[in-house]
């Protein structure tokens, strides 16, 4: 054998070894599922959520679980301010996961009065929930409303989810709804699914919830897999969703919300971009917001998210999206958009999250601010000519960012930054390691780059 052809031959048995080796190292994350516990169903009408339904602002759903065979169920609905009931029938399907079924009902209230204030409960064959209360509001004279926006959760067993929604709340009682930013649940197995309803306990029976699709919701293989009980709990997107897409628009006063299913394959996306300009090209809100899990600008490399960036900013760009909301990278950052002559101008991109969990990022410096070592939570309101979003640090509740969007009657927005006075936190507690001091020389060189002490 030729010495050229023995030095190819040994190149490529390394080259196969190091790529199996790192294909070993990358199993895990790329394919192995967590286990579900064997489980029965509730023997009680139980996990009861509203969400919005179709898109209109006065629609709700309400998803509750029940047994593990469909019986005849509905809802009892009264109006305070009328004190009539009304019935409305529901709709039973059952979901067979890896370890156990359920029976899942879906109820669609579709005849809300404005600024109303309403109680129900689900019924099951005589046997019935708690009563739970929910208002809606009056479309056509307002201009000041607000809803909560948190990234991922992902909350460990018996974590403290739940005490910092409530806290949010007391903090900001004209909340009107929530927005999750995906991986709610930690992963789609009916143990952490307990405990997703264990955060919202109380919080999400009162105020409508919209999550978009987390890469923790999907079964991880080859082509990933979101199960049926996700759309069965949200169950707007039984109705919104296009193909295998968990898309879903809502249009809340003068302000239109935009939800995408990120964590797909390159084709699925495309499908979702068509749909987001056709959303976008007939939209007449003078407020538009996009939610989706990963973000647009990644804080944790320039490469990631490629595709993502590539579908959807051109459209975020071209028709005027005002902010958009996402996750998944653990951490707080906020990057501002810029035009020719350098002024802050729409859109605005942020990262956030309300997770134990935190990861090493990178300080692009793109970014106008970033938050490490805590969670936070985002107020967004609109009032009057201004979009203003806030973010909180939710173990503190906090004033952490702030801007504002100031949109003349001509579409024309300017921008406040409110938040570059509020000094930066950069929570680090290492244990040692090579990931650790190197992050460490990360946030010492932002420091010394930024002035902070």
């Amino acid at each position: 054998m030729k010495k050229k052809t023995i030095i190819r031959l040994s190149i490529t048995l390394i080259v196969i070894a190091a790529l199996a080796l790192w294909i070993n190292s990358r199993w895990s994350a790329w394919f192995h599922n967590e286990a579900e516990l064997p489980y029965a169903p509730q023997s009680e009408p139980g996990r009861v959520l509203l969400t919005f339904g179709d898109e209109n602002e006065l629609s709700r759903n309400i998803s509750w679980q029940y047994d593990s065979i469909v019986v005849p169920s509905h809802v009892e609905l009264v109006d305070t301010l009328s004190k009539d009931t009304i019935q409305i029938d529901a709709q039973g399907e059952i979901f067979q996961s890896r370890s156990g079924k359920a029976a899942y009902y879906v109820a669609k209230l579709r005849t809300l009065q404005p600024d109303r204030y309403y109680t129900y409960r689900v019924c099951n064959e005589g046997k019935t929930s708690s009563w739970y209360s929910f208002r809606t509001y009056n479309q056509s004279t307002r201009n000041d409303y607000s809803f909560m926006y948190v990234g991922d959760v992902q909350d460990s067993i018996n974590g403290k989810a739940n005490h910092f929604f409530r806290e949010a709340l007391q903090r900001h009682p004209d909340t009107e709804f929530f927005v999750f930013g995906g991986d709610l649940t930690e992963r789609p197995t009916e143990q952490r699914w307990e405990e997703t309803y264990r955060g919202l306990d109380s919080i999400g029976q009162q105020y409508p919830v919209i999550t978009v699709t987390g890469n923790h919701e999907y079964l991880k293989y080859i082509i990933r897999k979101l199960e049926r009980r996700f759309s069965l709990v949200f169950s707007y997107y039984l109705d919104s969703m296009v193909g295998e897409n968990q898309v879903y628009t809502l249009k809340y006063n003068d302000m239109q919300i935009f939800c995408l299913d990120s964590n797909r394959e390159f084709f699925y996306l495309w499908t979702q971009k068509k749909w987001l300009e056709e959303q976008l090209k007939k939209s007449n809100a003078r407020w538009k917001i996009v939610v989706l899990h990963h973000p647009l600008y990644s804080i944790k490399g320039s490469m990631n998210n490629l595709f993502q960036r590539t579908m959807f900013n051109p459209l975020v760009e071209e028709y005027g999206v005002d902010l958009v909301l996402q996750g998944h990278e653990h951490a707080y950052a906020r990057m501002t958009a810029h035009g020719e002559n350098g002024e802050a101008q729409a859109p605005v991109y942020t990262v956030s999250h309300c997770s134990p969990k935190n990861y090493y990022i990178e300080f692009d410096k793109r970014f106008d601010k970033f938050g490490t070592g805590s969670r936070y939570y985002q107020q967004i309101r609109v009032h009057g000519d201004t979009l203003t979003m806030n973010a909180y640090d939710a173990t503190t509740n906090d004033l952490y960012d702030a801007v504002d969007i100031i949109k003349d009657k001509t579409g024309k927005s300017r921008l406040e930054d409110r938040g570059k006075e509020i000094p930066e936190a950069l929570i680090f507690h290492s244990n040692g390691g090579k990931k650790e001091e190197a992050f460490q020389k990360r946030i010492n060189e932002y420091k010394q780059w930024k002035g902070i002490q």
